[in-house]
């Protein structure tokens, strides 16, 4: 029997395997879902209803007016109260975030021409969080300020107008920057778990000894094992797309063919992980810790998805080039967002080709011998 027939056969088997086998549709079909929900609906950099309080220590109409800007504002849940040391011990005791002190001259200064501060206590125990609520804050009351001179015919107190455009992301909204990264975080461990827990179960079972009988070759065995992952792989990257588009309203702005092209890359790098692993391991504990800490974890701290690269220790940024997910989220966001852009796409496919190929290569010496048969 010629390799093209063994190949097939070898590929009909595990195809065999994977419909008779509930824990590959789980992983593969699933649990991307489910992570896909979660990350969707839990995962998010975007303020909404954050609670705060407004100080109002003399009512007057444009004390009021600016109260009630931060009240209509989707990102605020507000309180108003006349005392500042009541919304502090609100906020030292970590109930609201932030509190927007308007002083008592408020009024006086505005009539009179003059600049009109406005307090504005944050809560720092949460760098980022501070972060989005000052920015938030401080908008809301440059834009107040910028309503209320129009309405009065009279210029700004800000001497420079800047007009902003957002590309890529024009509402802004982190969800729709964030789930084409969790997309490639998901195939990250979705990919590498099919072959490290599927073919370690073949080791635990005796099974691949007993294909270590045929005359398969090792390029045959790791085609055949491959080849069904792989279709499965894909698979589950056009669930997960179609959720993010359908449900989360993400846009794609890329073409398919590129989409596939860099996720074929993608699950090479992956499902080769997973068979290294297994062949290594050749338990189906040992292989989801390693797993999970070999891929799921530095794809999901390394690849620049929640933390900058660019800000990482040297060392870390280092690392952080082993990482295939490191070139797949950028790849991925890149087509969502902004298109086919190949100044982005090509090297970081070509840096995935590196890594497969270190990882096959080493697939390779560590497969047995026998297997050739």
């Amino acid at each position: 029997m010629n390799w093209p027939c063994r190949l097939l056969a070898l590929v009909r088997k595990e195809s065999l395997q994977i419909l008779r086998d509930p824990s590959s549709i789980l992983i593969a079909v699933v649990l991307p879902g489910i992570l896909l929900f979660l990350f969707g609906y839990g995962v998010s950099f975007d303020l909404k209803d954050s609670p705060i309080c407004v100080v109002v220590q003399q009512p007057s109409g444009p004390a009021a007016s600016l109260a009630a800007s931060y009240q209509a504002s989707r990102f605020f849940k507000v309180e108003t109260d006349t005392v500042t040391s009541r919304c502090s011990a609100e906020l030292v005791a970590g109930r609201i975030n932030a509190v927007v002190v308007i002083p008592a001259d408020f009024a006086d200064r505005l009539a009179g021409g003059d600049p009109a501060p406005v307090q504005i206590l944050v809560d720092g125990s949460d760098p980022n969080t501070a972060g989005l609520m000052e920015n938030y804050l401080a908008g809301t009351f440059r834009t107040w300020q910028a309503i209320e001179a129009g309405a009065e015919g009279r210029p700004s107190f800000t001497p420079i107008s800047v007009v902003s455009r957002v590309w890529y992301n024009p509402e802004k909204e982190s969800r729709r920057f964030l789930l084409p990264g969790l997309v490639a975080i998901i195939m990250t461990l979705i990919g590498t778990m099919l072959t490290a827990l599927v073919v370690s179960r073949e080791w635990e079972r005796g099974t691949m000894e007993a294909m270590m009988a045929t005359p398969l070759t090792r390029a045959e065995l790791l085609l055949g094992k491959l080849i069904p992952y792989y279709l499965l792989g894909m698979a589950a990257m056009a669930g997960t797309s179609a959720i993010a588009m359908l449900l989360f309203g993400v846009p794609f702005r890329g073409s398919i063919w590129a989409l596939a092209g860099v996720t074929s890359v993608f699950l090479t790098n992956t499902l080769g992980q997973g068979l290294l692993i297994s062949t290594l391991a050749r338990n189906q504990f040992v292989a989801t810790q390693a797993a999970l800490f070999s891929a799921f974890l530095p794809g999901f701290l390394l690849s620049g998805l929640v933390y900058e690269i660019p800000s990482m220790p040297l060392p870390i940024r280092l690392f952080t080039y082993l990482v295939p997910a490191r070139y797949y989220v950028p790849s991925l966001q890149t087509l969502f967002l902004a298109g086919d852009e190949p100044g982005v796409l090509w090297p970081n496919t070509l840096a995935m080709l590196l890594i497969s190929a270190i990882l096959f290569t080493a697939v390779v010496r560590k497969t047995p011998h026998r297997l050739d048969g």
